[in-house]
């Protein structure tokens, strides 16, 4: 420990699964619109922090290899977003456990930011509500207000608009990485302007009012995501990862999460995702697979 540091804190930084995302265009600085359903699953990686000192980050965990420049991580960029808002922060090093796949439309980069920014938080003595805490997150990254708090919501405009949090029913699910990375950037550049097949994601007063599983089901079996198309045009393996899912019996909704190429499976039990993932698992070695839940508060 570094002199002046502090005991080093914790916060996890969970998976965020887009459960629906509409694309309703291109704007004129080159983002796109969205409205999305997000929830945030069980598992994610891990962000240590020791308040004191200069700041810096160290990387480790099963995905850090593919995790990329540690100085060009969203983790130092949303402290620094922090402290060019609010002057005598305390800052520190940081340490992240990267268990989530890279590049994977799982916003693990932005959940990372999230727990950083929650850390400082917490050192610093700031509530969760503070103003300058979204400013920081805004200014970080489109995913990162979301990931702030990890609870569901509707996201909309290019990520910054949240709706209330959600109480959604917790739903058993399987997250399946077929081990290939697809760029964001390239995802969205070859999504076509078409009529969507799918409604908007349900309105808040409907959404605020779903209490079963069951419920929850028939409103997401009625939407979509706008991006799966142009991800598997780069990454076509996708495709075989949504048969896959969709060829087990339990499985009652099968879909890609944000830009890929993470693909969900939801399912009525955690024993019958956990099963499917330990036969996809023997099936696909190469494969990430992890049985989790979604939703929650």
């Amino acid at each position: 420990m570094s002199p002046g540091a502090s005991a080093p804190l914790a916060e996890s930084a969970p998976a965020k699964v887009n459960l629906t995302l509409r694309v309703l265009g291109r704007r004129s600085d080159g983002y796109h619109e969205i409205e999305s359903l997000v929830a945030f699953a069980e598992i994610g990686d891990r962000l240590s922090f020791s308040p004191g000192g200069e700041l810096k980050l160290s990387v480790d965990g099963p995905t850090a290899a593919k995790a990329g420049d540690a100085g060009e991580n969203l983790v130092l960029k949303a402290a620094r977003e922090m402290a060019a808002r609010r002057s005598g922060l305390k800052l520190g090093a940081f340490n992240l456990n990267k268990r989530l796949p890279v590049a994977a439309g799982l916003g693990g980069g932005s959940a990372d930011a999230g727990a950083a920014l929650r850390l400082i938080a917490r050192a610093n003595g700031l509530t969760r509500d503070d103003p300058q805490l979204y400013a920081a997150a805004r200014a970080t990254g489109a995913d990162v207000p979301v990931c702030l708090e990890s609870r569901p919501r509707i996201m909309r405009g290019v990520g910054d608009m949240l709706s209330e949090p959600l109480a959604l029913p917790a739903m058993p699910a399987l997250l399946v990485n077929p081990g290939v990375a697809v760029a964001t950037k390239e995802v969205f550049a070859g999504w076509a302007s078409a009529p969507t097949a799918s409604s908007p994601a349900a309105d808040l007063g409907v959404l605020a009012k779903v209490s079963t599983r069951e419920q929850l089901l028939q409103i997401l079996l009625a939407q979509s995501n706008d991006l799966e198309r142009s991800a598997i045009v780069l990454a076509p393996v996708i495709t075989e990862v949504l048969l896959e899912l969709r060829a087990v019996a339990a499985c009652d909704l099968a879909r890609m999460s944000g830009s890929g190429a993470t693909c969900f499976g939801l399912f009525a039990t955690a024993s019958a995702a956990a099963d499917t993932g330990k036969t996809l698992s023997r099936r696909h070695r190469q494969w990430w697979v992890c049985a989790t839940t979604l939703g929650g508060a």
